[in-house]
């Protein structure tokens, strides 16, 4: 959800790569529902790993920040950058994920955790155009 919504302030300015602590998760119905709201598509994103991510050839030394949003996400991003100069930021996201029994409520919780996101990325890169 992140990379699409960096993507959708930013457009080619800033390079974005999502990655996680584990590949094997399909994109969120919900996440991809939610983000196509503001016009951000997800349907074709695939999920990779940090370590599918160097396989693939994105040197993380490369990159100048990760953004972690779960606990083991940043863990794990602090592992493999111990030796890299840059910087690893968590920011707190309700994980909507198990929230809510009705695909109303689901969708809601959806949509906290997408403007909490949105909210993050304006505060620490500026909004649209900045």
């Amino acid at each position: 959800m992140a990379e699409g919504l960096m993507k959708k302030l930013h457009g080619q300015d800033i390079y974005v790569q999502s990655a996680g602590v584990y590949n094997d998760l399909e994109i969120d119905g919900f996440s991809i529902a939610v983000c196509q709201e503001l016009g951000v598509e997800l349907s074709r994103h695939k999920s990779r790993s940090f370590d599918e991510m160097q396989e693939w050839g994105d040197d993380l030394s490369g990159f100048d920040l990760i953004v972690a949003l779960s606990p083991a996400s940043q863990r794990r991003a602090l592992e493999l950058t111990r030796f890299f100069h840059l910087d690893v930021e968590y920011w707190p996201i309700l994980d909507p994920t198990g929230l809510g029994t009705q695909r109303a409520e689901k969708l809601d919780s959806y949509r906290q955790a997408r403007d909490q996101i949105l909210q993050r990325m304006e505060t620490r890169f500026g909004g649209a155009g900045e």
